[in-house]
């Protein structure tokens, strides 16, 4: 069996741009995907921001983790959780969550979820 190498994404936080995927102010984006390598169980990994606006609510379809990176975000759930998210808050959203994301500024995040590349 020959090796298997890595890959690496430089200065990712700060360079990667993700695109628009939601009212005015919600931008996400894979950066990597284990899909070719793992099709009946891929994990794809990315980030998510959300800038001052219209808050996004998002029903998983799917098993995501997510840590805050920079910025904050307010996150509640159906069961009436909500937590002020900062930076190195970590999260775990289980598929059929339904998520409800406010930001005063600006928040953004890295994930990492249990599904095909761009199946958010």
């Amino acid at each position: 069996m020959s090796p298997v190498g890595m890959t690496h994404f430089a200065k990712c936080q700060s360079t990667f741009k993700p695109p628009l995927i939601a009212n005015e102010n919600a931008y996400l984006g894979d950066v990597a995907t284990s899909q070719e390598e793992d099709p009946d169980k891929p994990i794809s990994c990315g980030f998510y921001r959300l800038e001052k606006g219209t808050p996004l609510v998002y029903t998983y379809t799917y098993h995501e983790m997510k840590i805050i990176v920079e910025g904050s975000f307010d996150i509640s759930d159906e069961t009436g959780k909500e937590v002020h998210a900062v930076p190195g808050d970590v999260f775990y959203f289980p598929k059929g969550a339904k998520i409800t994301f406010k930001t005063d500024d600006y928040g953004l995040a890295f994930y990492t979820g249990q599904r095909k590349e761009g199946a958010a």
